[in-house]
């Protein structure tokens, strides 16, 4: 049965256990300066919408869509709960943050992921889904501890 995914206000413990474990994960893998994951109140701005999959109660990861222009966003916080990695929670928020993005009139969707090993699952996936290999944008800049990928809608 696939996640239910809704809009999350962000004030739910589980999300904020969840995004603590996703900004730790990031200091394990990636340079101070490298870590372009968001906390919690940068994810409050009004530029963003975050989602949540659950099943029942059980929180099973996040994503969020940050809007860059009238044609362009950015998915950030894409974070899969340990425990249920491998489920295809990550395919399921991707697929739902293209519907909305297609919904929205965007014509392009980036994201910025790490360069290093573990993030090779993140970067299959989102090349499964169309994404290619792109320059930085939005302010990013080169940096080898990072890969900027995009997709036209």
């Amino acid at each position: 049965m696939p996640p239910e995914i809704r809009i999350d206000d962000l004030s739910a413990p589980a999300v904020h256990a969840l995004l603590r474990d996703h900004l730790q994960n990031m200091a394990l893998h990636s340079p101070p300066e490298s870590i372009h994951a968001l906390d919690l109140e940068a994810l409050r701005h009004p530029c963003i919408t975050f989602w949540t999959a659950w099943d029942g109660q059980e929180l099973l990861g996040c994503g969020a869509l940050k809007e860059l222009d009238a044609t362009h966003a950015e998915i950030k916080s894409m974070r899969t709960a340990t425990a249920h990695r491998r489920k295809g929670i990550a395919a399921a928020m991707l697929e739902h943050l293209l519907t909305v993005a297609g919904q929205r009139g965007y014509r392009r969707l980036s994201l910025e992921t790490g360069s290093m090993a573990a993030f090779e699952p993140a970067r299959a996936m989102y090349a499964r889904f169309g994404f290619v290999p792109c320059g930085p944008f939005d302010g990013y800049v080169e940096d080898p501890y990072s890969v900027f990928m995009t997709k036209s809608l």
